[in-house]
């Protein structure tokens, strides 16, 4: 296996990322498409309020759909950056002990010096010999560092 040597590197999720975009399209074409097909009437009926609370609910779940695909790993010279939906950590090398994605599980963890642990969404099982790749390559960085 090659060293990785071409710093910053970044892995994201591919499966994750398409459906993001899939489901936030049907998610706006579904009641675009809804709204469109009520008779006038209908249309007339709907208080503002209720087209608000409509509209807000569409655009939470546009805001997690995109929390889901923004997940994603950089290592540079000082660490690793890890950007799980709206959270980002900094790490730096030593803190990281080692990387783990146990089969079946959605995406691997990474074991800290202090014990703790953390998911590192950035690269996602469901993505196979992709997913296997990204781990050989952050398991190399973490053996050189």
């Amino acid at each position: 296996m090659p060293p990785v040597t071409d710093l910053p590197r970044t892995w994201r999720p591919l499966g994750p990322r398409i459906a993001a975009l899939v489901f936030g399209i049907v998610l706006v074409a579904a009641f675009g498409g809804l709204w469109i097909t009520f008779p006038q009437e209908t249309k007339d009926a709907v208080s503002p309020l209720q087209r608000a609370t409509v509209i807000f609910f569409i655009g939470l779940g546009l805001v997690a759909l995109n929390g889901l695909a923004r997940s994603r790993i950089t290592a540079d010279e000082a660490g690793l950056t890890v950007v799980n939906g709206y959270r980002k950590r900094q790490l730096e090398w030593a803190q990281v002990v080692s990387v783990q994605l146990p089969p079946g599980a959605p995406w691997p963890t990474l074991d800290l010096d202090d014990g703790t642990t953390i998911s590192a969404m950035g690269i996602h099982g469901s993505d196979g010999a992709r997913a296997r790749t990204a781990l050989t390559e952050l398991k190399a960085l973490l053996n050189q560092r």
